[in-house]
């Protein structure tokens, strides 16, 4: 990975949910814009705010899709990112996001 680039795999559920009245939603379904969440797989090496095994939030037009021996991945800019969802306790906010 280069510089501020991430590399992350969104999980199967993000693709079609349910309303709360239990009709079905296609992952094709237009519905305003929508952020989704990823799990981090690699990380550049000028990332400051996000480590692996992380969920990101993101929104889907910031993306750009890249095949891995057979396997569908999504490669991100860390500006691009809204939110880190991480099991760690840090002692400052950090810069930016």
């Amino acid at each position: 990975m280069l510089h501020d680039r991430v590399l992350v795999r969104v999980s199967a559920e993000e693709g079609e949910r349910r309303s709360s009245g239990g009709i079905l939603i296609p992952a094709t379904a237009q519905v305003a814009k929508r952020l989704i969440w990823a799990e981090v797989l690699a990380i550049g090496n000028h990332v400051r705010s996000v480590e692996l095994a992380d969920r990101v939030l993101f929104s889907p037009e910031d993306r750009h899709e890249v095949e891995i021996s057979g396997e569908d991945y999504l490669l991100l800019r860390e500006r691009d990112i809204h939110a880190v969802a991480a099991k760690r306790i840090e002692s400052n906010t950090g810069l930016y996001l």
